[in-house]
């Protein structure tokens, strides 16, 4: 395994990391006491020990219930401004220089927050976050990807209209997320159409949870600029007797176009997406060219950071920190960004 304060000290990207699911335990503790929530443990250890185990059970339906507590305390503004703040503060500490946290405006609404007063306090925050790190020496950038719930009986334009209404105040763009199998992508076409008119970005969670299908649909339907996990690509690439490799046409597509999969290790284990790290697709996809990137989508979940995820596809994969830049780099590449923004963090991982 390359040294974990290595790998800490070098620049990361990190693409897929959501925002209620990155949240200290001791923060949840402190919001849940001043609403009264119960919480199943009370103490920051136990707590995150709980998140940790709840979540892994092969199930994503079952990791998704998880995220019932953490955005039971993020319904007001102060309490989304505070988690955002601590949000940019944890990346900067894991030597992340540019991060894109993605959360569902839709699920912070019950004390009263319209859609445009979340995001704008989830900016705020963000704001807050990336000052103080200034402040100590440590530059990074965090942007907001706004989410649809792709489970809605009917799915809407409004996220989508909120992407677009915020994209130059710190919305970096768009993306659906929830429980995947039974509600392909598709369903939010107008939503995906309207921002592509709009030149506008957006990802689409596929192959998590579902086939290899989920991401066709991604892909060949909605024209998704980046893939939230992928994994399921997997069922396209064979391998024969000698250990070569086979890709069908659909795979080779992706492969060819280098659309961006945002592989999260650890997560993808705990669905049951993966059976094991040392099982982890990663390994293949990385050497069949594929764009992959690493990605902790859960720090609190997963118990896990990106330094963290880093660190477990070494030692699984015995990669140098040669590998690592590639892999970065891979990131830097396909953030939604402006051009100059992705060159710069290119060339600081470059230097690194």
């Amino acid at each position: 395994m390359l040294d974990p304060d290595v790998l800490r000290a070098f620049p990361k990207v990190s693409l897929h990391d959501h925002l209620d699911g990155g949240l200290r335990p001791q923060t949840i503790i402190e919001l849940a006491a001043e609403i009264d929530y119960p919480l199943p443990p009370t103490t920051s250890d136990d707590l995150g020990r709980w998140f940790f185990e709840a979540a892994d059970s092969g199930s994503l339906v079952r990791y998704l219930e998880t995220f019932d507590h953490t955005i039971a305390v993020m319904q007001t503004a102060d309490n989304l401004r505070r988690v955002a703040r601590e949000f940019v503060a944890d990346l900067a500490a894991d030597g992340v220089i540019y991060g894109e946290t993605r959360w569902a405006p839709e699920q912070h609404l019950r004390s009263g927050l319209t859609a445009s007063q979340a995001v704008e306090a989830v900016r705020d925050g963000l704001a807050e976050g990336m000052a103080a790190c200034r402040a100590a020496g440590q530059e990074i950038e965090v942007r907001q990807l706004v989410t649809a719930m792709r489970y809605v009986d009917q799915p809407t334009r409004e996220i989508a209209d909120l992407a677009l209404a915020y994209r130059n105040k710190g919305v970096a763009g768009f993306d659906i997320a929830g429980a995947e199998k039974g509600f392909p992508a598709s369903r939010f076409l107008e939503s995906f159409q309207h921002l592509r008119r709009n030149n506008a970005y957006y990802t689409i969670h596929a192959g998590e949870a579902d086939s290899v299908q989920s991401i066709r649909d991604a892909v060949q339907v909605c024209g998704a600029n980046r893939i939230g996990h992928g994994a399921a690509i997997m069922e396209e690439v064979t391998t024969d007797a000698s250990g070569g490799h086979a890709l069908g046409d659909f795979a080779a597509y992706v492969r060819n176009e280098q659309i961006p999969l945002e592989l999260c290790p650890s997560s993808n284990v705990q669905t049951g997406a993966a059976r094991s790290i040392a099982e982890h697709p990663f390994a293949v996809l990385a050497q069949l060219g594929f764009r992959v990137t690493v990605n902790p989508d859960n720090r609190l979940m997963s118990d896990t950071t990106l330094t963290r995820e880093l660190a477990l596809l070494s030692e699984a994969f015995d990669y140098t920190l040669e590998d690592v830049r590639r892999f970065t780099l891979n990131a830097a590449g396909c953030v939604f960004a402006p051009y100059g923004t992705r060159q710069a963090i290119a060339e600081r991982i470059r230097q690194a």
